[in-house]
């Protein structure tokens, strides 16, 4: 019973930890500034690496495959993963993690 509760309690903790660290994430358009480097506007594909993303998850956020994440595709992607989220929390476009 111990073992149960103490697992119980573990999981809660790292999910209110989770959530909160979630719930602090900068905003789209942060950190569309931050990773679009040249300032043109996108996020392309050596950008996106060059933030610490791995390249295969570029594409499903370039909903156009115009080889450039606009800020709105960051925010539809963004969205699309807080909804996913448990509590709904915000999280960067697909966390490599």
């Amino acid at each position: 019973m111990r073992r149960k509760l103490a697992a119980l309690a573990l999981t809660t903790l790292t999910a209110l930890v989770a959530g909160s660290a979630l719930a602090q994430m900068p905003s789209p358009e942060k950190i569309h500034k931050a990773w679009d480097k040249n300032a043109d506007g996108g996020i392309d594909k050596a950008e996106w690496v060059a933030a610490g993303r791995k390249e295969k998850r570029f594409a499903p956020v370039d909903a156009d495959s115009d080889g450039k994440v606009t800020l709105d595709e960051l925010k539809t992607a963004m969205a699309k993963r807080k909804a996913q989220s448990p509590g709904g929390a915000a999280q960067t476009p697909p966390a490599d993690h």
